[in-house]
């Protein structure tokens, strides 16, 4: 899998989630995950619950984000 660390957070109404990528095609890669029909299956049970967050990327979902700050 392409992906690790990934964790959902809840605030309120407000769900946040992290992975990280570790793959080495990102578009090949999601194009596999959105080929999948458990995965198409999950979005369309989940994306009704989602909006999508002001600053997104025109035809994206997702909102990047910046780190401000890290410690390993």
């Amino acid at each position: 899998m392409w992906w690790c660390n990934y964790s959902i957070f809840l605030e309120g109404e407000l769900l946040f989630s992290y992975a990280e990528y570790v793959g080495d095609d990102y578009a090949a890669d999601m194009a596999k995950m959105a080929a999948d029909p458990v995965t198409r299956r999950w979005w369309q049970l989940t994306d009704p619950c989602q909006e999508q967050m002001e600053g997104a990327v025109p035809g994206e979902w997702w909102t990047a984000m910046r780190e401000v700050f890290h410690h390993d």
